[in-house]
């Protein structure tokens, strides 16, 4: 891996069928270049491209900003949908994109205020956005104009509206699920390795309305199952789910307000720990209530499998253990719901989980420097537990280590045969052999 590509890993941090993809908005404006933004027709969008230039010595092509050229979806499928908040104003979060030195850029930001939309790199090329590689070369990148711990008074309504508007565009265009498996927030991400976990970002955080958003997309939380079901979906109504968070790098406590999130423990009490997160609390302490400790919590719209039921309380297979939170009744906290689960196969006592779906290393040419394959995280899915799942994830690697494809095999998609399937392992979704499990309706 070059310095480069280092440095871009680690800083890339309904109703379908009524859209008209082949129309733009009369309200979308191009850029002095004349590029049109991609928008559906009625969402205020314009074109303000992000930087795409060398940042070093002319010689050097491995070292530049913002995003690299592709052709997808001729190339690599889109599959997800990746939603941020920018923790800037909305003109200090497009010039960053457009100073290449920043080294991160997305494919649209959302100004807070009235909703307008800026496009800033094209769909068929790979923003730096996502802190995982290949979820960048099969996602678009949404930038909410916001700041995750000041939570709702930058989720506007208007904010909500033109980002579903876009998203529902987006999602018919490219053969997108509008589930949580493939629209997901920052937090929803996996790293691409064990090591890279404590890194990731969990933007746009425990204030952004997941149900209301959902809805907005027409695909609200209702009830698809009989009661009692093994896979549930979790729907605490927003404006009664009062929490209280800290914002631990400042170390000042959040005003208890409404939420998405919905604290898990160790055991069916208050009083026992918070779920811990054995990627974040690698010495094995406790889980905390910091906004930044997504595993200690689950969101709304999230699915998950039951482990166990109290009164009073649910638990769910959540990185490979238990972990319960409260579901008093007539809350409606959960809600059943039918689907389908991955397990491991007969005979398997756990299965590896990855962040990546990268081919097998056999499959790329003898000569060819840069293998990229996947390594197993810290979680796996061991026998007898089950986890939401059954979308198929592209197989491939995109190799792109220069602004002008210069090398070898520059800018070429690698695919891959083994099958992966994608899996909500617990706050964040990853990826698990298809070969490892079986995929079942759950019940």
């Amino acid at each position: 891996m070059t310095s480069k590509q280092r440095t871009r890993l680690a800083l890339a941090f309904t109703t379908a069928g009524a859209l008209s993809l082949a129309l733009l908005s009369p309200a979308a404006q191009a850029g002095a270049d004349g590029v049109r933004p991609e928008c559906p027709r009625g969402l205020a969008c314009d074109w303000v491209p992000a930087a795409y230039q060398q940042t070093g010595d002319p010689a050097d092509k491995e070292t530049y900003g913002n995003y690299d050229t592709a052709d997808r979806p001729h190339t690599n499928k889109i599959k997800f949908i990746v939603l941020h908040d920018t923790e800037e104003d909305f003109d200090t979060t497009l010039k960053i994109f457009q100073n290449p030195l920043k080294q991160t850029s997305a494919h649209y930001v959302v100004r807070s205020a009235d909703g307008h939309v800026t496009q800033m790199v094209k769909n068929k090329d790979v923003a730096w956005q996502a802190g995982n590689w290949y979820v960048n070369s099969h996602s678009i990148g949404i930038e909410q104009e916001g700041v995750a711990v000041d939570g709702a008074q930058w989720y506007t309504p208007e904010m909500y509206r033109s980002t579903a508007t876009l998203v529902r565009y987006l999602a018919a265009k490219y053969d997108i699920p509008l589930d949580r498996q493939h629209i997901i927030g920052h937090d929803g991400v996996p790293p691409t390795s064990a090591a890279g976990t404590k890194n990731m970002h969990w933007d746009p955080g425990t204030y952004w309305d997941w149900n209301y958003f959902m809805t907005l997309l027409g695909r609200p939380t209702v009830p698809t199952a009989l009661p009692g079901s093994q896979l549930v979906t979790v729907s605490p109504s927003f404006k009664k789910n009062k929490q209280a968070f800290r914002d631990c790098e400042k170390n000042v406590d959040l005003p208890v307000q409404g939420s998405s999130a919905v604290p898990l423990h160790t055991a069916p009490s208050d009083d026992a720990p918070l779920f811990s997160d054995p990627g974040i609390h690698t010495d094995g302490s406790p889980g905390t209530n910091c906004a930044a400790d997504w595993g200690s919590k689950i969101s709304a719209t999230q699915q998950a499998v039951v482990a166990g039921r109290a009164p009073g309380w649910t638990a769910i297979w959540w990185y490979g253990e238990k972990a319960w939170f409260r579901t008093p009744a007539f809350t409606h906290t959960t809600v059943p719901t039918s689907g389908y689960v991955v397990r491991p196969k007969a005979g398997k006592a756990e299965v590896p989980v990855y962040g990546v779906a990268y081919p097998d290393k056999s499959e790329y040419p003898a000569d060819f420097a840069d293998q990229r394959v996947g390594t197993p995280l810290q979680y796996t899915i061991k026998a007898g537990q089950s986890y939401p799942g059954s979308g198929e994830a592209p197989t491939g690697f995109f190799y792109a280590p220069t602004i002008d494809a210069s090398l070898p095999l520059d800018h070429s998609y690698f695919k891959g045969k083994e099958k992966y399937v994608t899996v909500q392992i617990g706050h964040r979704v990853a990826f698990v052999k298809a070969s490892d499990v079986d995929i079942v309706r759950a019940r």
